[in-house]
Parts: C-alpha cells; sequence; structure tokens
C-alpha cells in the first residue's frame, strides 16, 4: 500500500480525533505519526513542532463554535455564542486548558474574540465595560464546563448516590447545610448539575445588561 499522503489538514484532523479519545497526555508526534501510517519526521513538513501542532488543534475548536453576530441583540447573541462554547468543549474537553494559552493564535481563534468584542461594542458598552462583560461571561462558561467535567458523577442518578451511600454519607451528617443542599436540591426528582448552566448564563448577562444602565 503507498504510504499515506499527509496534508497540515490531515495531521491536525488526526491529532484532534486522537485527542479527544485519548486526552492530550497520550498525543506525541511519535503516536500521531503512527497512526498517520508515516515516519515521525514526516509530521514536520506540515507542522514545525508539538506547540504549533497543538496552536492547531485549539484553533480547530474554536472554528467550530457559533460567533455571535453583531447585528443581532447582544443579549441573544452571546448566549447562543456560550451555548455554542460549552457545546464544543464537551466534545473536545482536552481544549479547555489550552484556549486562552496559545502565543501564536490561529486564524479562528482571532475571528472568535474579533467577533465577541464587535458585538459587545455594537451593543452600546464602554471600552471598560467590554472588557468586564467578555471577561465575566467566559469565565462562567469555562469554569462551568470545568466543573461539569471534573464531577465525580454524570447523571442525577449517580449525583443521588454519591450523596446518599459511601463515605460522603456519613460525613454530611456534621454539616448541616450541605445536607439540606443534599436532600433538598441533589436528591430532589430531575436534578443534574448540567441544568445550572443555563439558568447560571442568564444571571451573569442580567450582571452583564446592568453595565449599560
Amino acid at each position: 500500500m503507498p504510504p499515506r499522503k499527509l496534508t497540515r489538514e490531515s495531521v491536525l484532523d488526526a491529532a484532534v480525533v486522537m485527542a479527544d479519545a485519548e486526552g492530550l497526555s497520550r498525543l506525541t508526534m511519535r503516536r500521531l505519526a503512527g497512526e498517520l501510517g508515516v515516519e515521525a519526521m514526516s509530521l514536520y513538513h506540515h507542522v514545525a513542532n508539538k506547540d504549533a501542532l497543538l496552536d492547531g488543534m485549539v484553533d480547530r475548536v474554536y472554528a467550530e463554535v457559533v460567533l455571535p453576530d453583531a447585528s443581532g441583540d447582544w443579549r441573544v447573541e452571546l448566549r447562543r455564542r456560550s451555548l455554542s462554547v460549552r457545546e464544543v468543549l464537551g466534545r473536545h474537553p482536552w481544549a479547555l486548558p489550552l484556549m486562552e494559552s496559545r502565543r501564536t493564535p490561529g486564524p479562528a481563534t482571532l475571528a472568535y474574540h474579533d467577533a465577541n468584542i464587535a458585538c459587545l461594542r455594537a451593543g452600546g458598552f464602554s471600552p471598560r465595560h467590554v472588557a468586564h462583560a467578555y471577561a465575566v461571561v467566559d469565565a462562567f462558561v469555562y469554569g462551568f464546563v470545568l466543573q461539569e467535567t471534573t464531577l465525580p458523577f454524570d447523571s442525577g442518578a449517580e449525583a443521588a448516590d454519591f450523596v446518599s451511600t459511601g463515605p460522603l454519607a456519613e460525613l454530611l451528617a456534621a454539616y448541616p447545610n450541605m445536607a439540606w443542599f443534599a436532600q433538598h436540591v441533589v436528591l430532589a426528582d430531575g436534578y443534574t448539575f448540567a441544568r445550572e448552566f443555563e439558568p447560571g448564563l442568564e444571571l451573569v448577562l442580567d450582571g452583564v445588561a446592568a453595565l449599560l444602565d
């Protein structure tokens, strides 16, 4: 079988798939090359090094986000964008620690930030308030996704089991407010941590809207 023809896009595609499946800790240039059926040195014709590979992967993630439209209502657009960010990071959880860390951001990364700033500027926010609003919305979205992906349970049933059985159930007796929260929130019908995202986002957007008053 002839060797697979590589392009920068095919290298990034394979890297994202590998990171989605196994996490960044398992992603090496050698393993990636093996997945593509080539020698590791072949990759360096398309990405200069591991950092350049990560830059391209992060840019791919940003490219999947639905961008806010500056011609629309700022609140509607930021809400839609925030829901999209959470969905995209759910598909690529490895990307969260890297989102704001790249020193050489790609075009999709820059377009994402430009669109968010444009949306807030069009909404009438002052320069200082654009900075406040952008920071607090992303802090909430990224922080929520981090909590969501690191909680020791995934569903309402698992959360109920977590607080009802095992060592935690006994410990809660010494913390009455935690016990109250477990009884009235975690053990209530239909509870999931995921359901807190949209109400929390609305609270954040209420605070952002107050900057315009």
